[in-house]
């Protein structure tokens, strides 16, 4: 069997002294879209700061590439420029959209000339739709043209992991759909592995491979996304998938 890309065993994350996600094992492959869903509170976006590394977990260990990492040994920079995360409202900086796309790059020192047409910014912006805004303020942008553009400036970084918090959630469904394709697209094509975080079931089903469950900190079923839409084991699964489950 193959190593799994991350590999989370017994992890426990507490703040201020409540648990807030408890983990005993949770397995995600290399070039898979794995979406996790869940309500409010769930722990999911926790979940998402512990596999960026953001954060180290209380207790236990995260394996990444069959290294493992924890709270006494973080792991190195090396090891998080590889992820890299999209959240659900996007911190754009007061520049122009190129500016912001190029920002990673220029703090890596691997910033391309502007006048090259033909770089990687502007090959970004291209594939997120928004090469003709290239210029224009990112603080002008419309909500989805944000979110494209937090897209483009992590597309350009060549992750290896994709972490989505709820890229979509408020948005109309012409950047939905162009947020998913881009997503799909980066998956099929460049095998980046994706972890999607979101309560919405109906993207779950479109962009994932597989589906994880999480209530209370806690994966309640993990399986393929055949299974876990159409014959879950845990009745909480039924529940949730439809939307019987009051939260």
């Amino acid at each position: 069997m193959q190593t799994p890309l991350f590999f989370l065993h017994r992890i426990v994350q507490c703040y201020a002294g409540r648990t807030v996600l408890n983990i005993d094992e949770l397995a995600i492959a290399r070039g898979e879209i794995l979406a996790v869903v869940g309500p409010s509170g769930a722990g999911k976006s926790t979940l998402l700061r512990l596999l960026n590394f953001l954060e180290s977990p209380t207790s236990g260990v995260i394996q990444f590439g069959g290294q493992p990492y924890g709270a006494a040994y973080p792991a190195p920079l090396t090891v998080r420029r590889q992820i890299a995360t999209v959240f659900q409202r996007p911190a754009l900086l007061t520049a122009s959209v190129y500016d912001n796309v190029n920002y990673g790059l220029r703090l890596r020192g691997q910033s391309p000339q502007k006048k090259d047409k033909q770089n990687a910014v502007y090959q970004a912006l291209t594939q997120v739709g928004l090469i003709d805004l290239a210029q224009q303020p990112a603080r002008t942008l419309s909500g989805g043209e944000m979110q494209r553009a937090a897209l483009a400036r992590v597309l350009v970084l060549q992750p290896a992991v994709l972490l989505l918090d709820e890229p979509t959630a408020n948005l109309d469904p012409h950047n939905v759909a162009l947020i998913e394709s881009i997503v799909t697209e980066l998956n099929q094509r460049q095998g980046v592995t994706v972890v999607l975080v979101t309560h919405n079931v109906f993207q779950a089903r479109r962009l994932a491979q597989r589906a994880a469950l999480l209530l209370g900190g806690q994966i309640v079923e993990v399986a393929d996304k055949e299974t876990f839409f159409g014959d879950p084991r845990d009745p909480r699964t039924q529940a949730f998938i439809k939307g019987d489950m009051v939260y």
